[in-house]
């Protein structure tokens, strides 16, 4: 999962944004957790972990009899994770700078994790056979990613649709589909899991963190899409404080895209998918 395909920003402006996106979507993410089997005991994998937000969470779910790996390929996220866990005192949780494709993953898991990654690739069901790989037979895989065709906000906003505009176009710009989050269940199916299911779930609200998920983002995919040609410098600041100001105003409305849920099961004959 190369970071060559991700618009948004890393180190300590992404961390930030990573953390406040991570409060926003916590209670939900927990809920999907535990709702798709995670249990005291599971060893999981959390691919591309970020900061690490959700990886502390599996690690509390699973308890001291279970064990954690987070890997993202970001290094400072990872030194952030590291240091973030250890004050924490999440024992049972460890972090790493890798690939999922590494040979050590293979047949580890009872779990595998992964949220807004895919949509980042242009190859997502090569990602996906490698995380399947990561698996036990029997294992769980568990995706989230986004559907920006669902994101609204009220009322009009020249602002809010050009934002929305950039953020798809960078995505695409490196071959990634921003509207991926519908196409998880066909994945998993592809891929050869069984009991395929997914729910949906959308944040959105007229007060909080939920509101600043819109300009913290574009200024994380500032670079991205200046690189790309797509907007100016001083348009995108425009913008950055244009969605500030938006979010800020009383009785607007703000959401972010729309969050598919989706699960599977790796056959217990440890089956190795379909084409």
């Amino acid at each position: 999962m190369a970071t060559a395909h991700y618009v948004i920003r890393g180190g300590v402006d992404g961390r930030e944004r990573l953390r406040v996106l991570g409060r926003v979507m916590r209670p939900t993410t927990l809920e999907f957790l535990r709702r798709a089997g995670v249990a005291p005991g599971s060893v999981c994998l959390d691919a591309g972990c970020g900061g690490g937000d959700v990886t502390v969470d599996l690690a509390r779910i699973t308890g001291p009899t279970g064990r954690v790996v987070g890997i993202d390929l970001d290094h400072q996220k990872i030194e952030f994770a590291r240091a973030e866990a250890k004050a924490l005192g999440a024992a049972n949780v460890e972090f790493r700078v890798a690939d999922v494709a590494g040979a050590e993953f293979a047949g580890k898991f009872d779990v595998v994790y992964c949220r807004f990654v895919l949509t980042h690739l242009p190859q997502p069901a090569q990602a996906l056979a490698a995380m399947a790989n990561c698996l036990r037979p029997g294992g769980k895989m568990l995706l989230t990613d986004i559907d920006c065709s669902g994101y609204f906000w009220y009322p009009d906003s020249p602002v809010q649709s050009r934002f929305l505009h950039l953020y798809t176009s960078a995505v695409r710009g490196t071959g990634g589909d921003p509207d991926i989050g519908p196409r998880l269940p066909e994945l998993l199916t592809r891929a050869g899991f069984e009991q395929v299911g997914m729910d949906l779930v959308q944040p959105a609200g007229i007060e909080g963190e939920v509101k600043l998920i819109g300009p913290l983002t574009m200024e994380n995919i500032s670079d991205a899409v200046i690189a790309q040609g797509l907007a100016s410098p001083e348009e995108v600041q425009q913008i950055v404080q244009g969605l500030y100001d938006f979010a800020r105003s009383p009785g607007t409305v703000c959401s972010i895209p729309r969050i598919f849920e989706a699960w599977g099961t790796w056959p217990s004959a440890g089956a190795t998918g379909k084409s």
